[in-house]
């Protein structure tokens, strides 16, 4: 294993930080835990990728809080895609794709009476 950072997988959402450096504490010295919110998923940083290994290997399809745990080595983060030409949903045509016609939609040239 390279890195250090590790990534848990299939957690229960009502997980906290101090759960999880309990967890990890006996396989070393936790750097950094980073849990994300109602997703059932966090990172956590070891601070030698040894510790981190052991930990993984240790831990790795065991329970935690009635589900089995995953862990593996977090990869690193890939930038998101954009979608759309410019940006917004559809391009330039506003939300309705009424456009510049004035012909409807959400967007576009309203007529004003």
């Amino acid at each position: 294993m390279e890195g250090k950072r590790l990534y848990i997988g299939n957690l229960p959402y009502s997980t906290n930080e101090t759960q999880i450096r309990e967890i990890f504490a006996p396989f070393g010295t936790v750097e950094n835990v980073k849990l994300i919110e109602q997703k059932g998923f966090g990172f956590v940083e070891m601070s030698t990728s040894e510790e981190a290994q052991n930990a993984m290997d240790s831990l790795n399809q065991t329970e935690f809080g009635g589900r089995t745990l995953r862990i593996d080595e977090a990869r690193p983060m890939q930038p998101r895609r954009e979608f759309g030409g410019s940006g917004s949903f559809g391009g330039n045509r506003g939300y309705g794709g009424g456009g510049n016609s004035g012909s409807g939609g959400f967007g576009g040239n309203r007529r004003r009476f």
